[in-house]
């Protein structure tokens, strides 16, 4: 019996119907599956009836805005609806849950929302965790917080965060504050995977308005498989946090290096990939023309041109280098990092061509 139904572990997932949300929840349930507590009734208060882990709990619940239709609900799964936008929605979501996973974000350049989202609704999201006793959260951040490179592989105690987008910003503020609370803050910098929209795609789409690379030099990136990083989370959550303390608090602190409560770590693989290869792979999986050389300088000019939308950030998360010291997480957890973006990437290119086919490229 796994350490999640051995000790009636229950876990609220924020998110848990989006990209890396949706792969936590399934990784979740694969340390769950067989041994796991049937769900309660349908209608039932989330987590019970507020004796955290009584018998009949579900071991995950997922909150999202828009639960899905009863036919495509998984039976092995609570639902609970709840708007980080408004606080109100939130009261008793997490009652009964001993540990918060926070995956939901707002990426787009919407200010006010990126704040009202990513910042407040993390802010709101706390103070009712807090008030449900939840003893532990974690939070799913992104390593643009450290702004553009070149960034050559440091430590998380190496790194000054200097967010450049509002989204960005939004996502350290709410960092700051899961922290001061004991929480714990994961950085992935490029995630792929079935239901990614924003990395594979946008690099595809580049590729196929602008069918050349810079030849010199060939910059290198940390990236992650979206099950990696859920399998990570995953991890995480089954620790043994006894003898933690009681619950979350503000103040709490953690900090960087934090030990099991609180702290920020990387996450990646651990061999950064370079650009040349990550281009290649996606050109030849997604059957997309090699792409010629060209110089830096030209390279960036006809992007300008032919993708006006691409902000300069945007683009150096691309082209520059972004690798990050990523050992203390695989110190901590032992999740095996498994093979390269090369080896794995043909295992969700049909579900890169099947999104392309529908996603405008001009």
């Amino acid at each position: 019996m796994n350490y999640l139904t051995r000790t009636r572990h229950s876990v609220l997932v924020v998110g848990g119907s989006g990209f890396i949300g949706g792969a936590v929840v399934r990784a979740l349930l694969r340390t769950t599956t067989d041994d796991a507590p049937a769900p309660t009734a349908p209608g039932a208060p989330a987590f019970g009836t507020g004796t955290r882990g009584a018998p009949g709990t579900p071991a995950v619940t997922v909150l999202c805005r828009r639960p899905p239709e009863p036919p495509a609900r998984d039976p092995r799964l609570r639902y609970v609806t709840g708007d980080l936008t408004d606080p109100r929605t939130l009261r008793g979501v997490c009652s009964g849950a001993t540990t918060v996973v926070h995956a939901a974000s707002y990426v787009g350049g919407d200010a006010d929302r990126c704040r009202e989202i990513n910042h407040l609704g993390t802010l709101a999201l706390l103070e009712e965790a807090r008030r449900a006793g939840v003893r532990r959260l974690l939070y799913v951040s992104t390593a643009a917080v450290y702004g553009s490179g070149p960034h050559r592989g440091p430590t998380e105690e190496e790194t000054v965060p200097a967010p450049q987008s509002a989204a960005s910003a939004s996502r350290l503020a709410a960092e700051h504050a899961v922290l001061r609370a004991g929480g714990l803050v994961l950085r992935p910098h490029l995630v792929y995977g079935p239901g990614d929209r924003w990395f594979v795609p946008t690099l595809a789409r580049l590729l196929h308005l602008v069918p050349c690379w810079p030849r010199e030099p060939s910059a290198h990136s940390s990236v992650v498989h979206v099950d990696d990083l859920a399998a990570t989370v995953a991890a995480l959550v089954g620790e043994d946090t006894e003898g933690e303390g009681s619950g979350l608090g503000e103040g709490a602190g953690g900090g960087i290096g934090g030990g099991a409560g609180g702290g920020v770590f990387h996450v990646a693989h651990p061999r950064p990939e370079s650009a040349a290869d990550l281009v290649a792979t996606t050109a030849l999986r997604l059957g997309l023309p090699a792409p010629d050389d060209v110089s830096a300088a030209e390279h960036r000019r006809l992007t300008a041109r032919a993708v006006p939308a691409l902000s300069a950030h945007q683009y150096d998360l691309l082209t520059q280098d972004h690798w990050y010291d990523s050992s203390r997480i695989l110190r901590r957890t032992g999740v095996e990092p498994g093979p390269g973006f090369a080896a794995r990437f043909p295992e969700c290119a049909d579900w890169y061509r099947k999104h392309l086919a529908g996603v405008p490229t001009g």
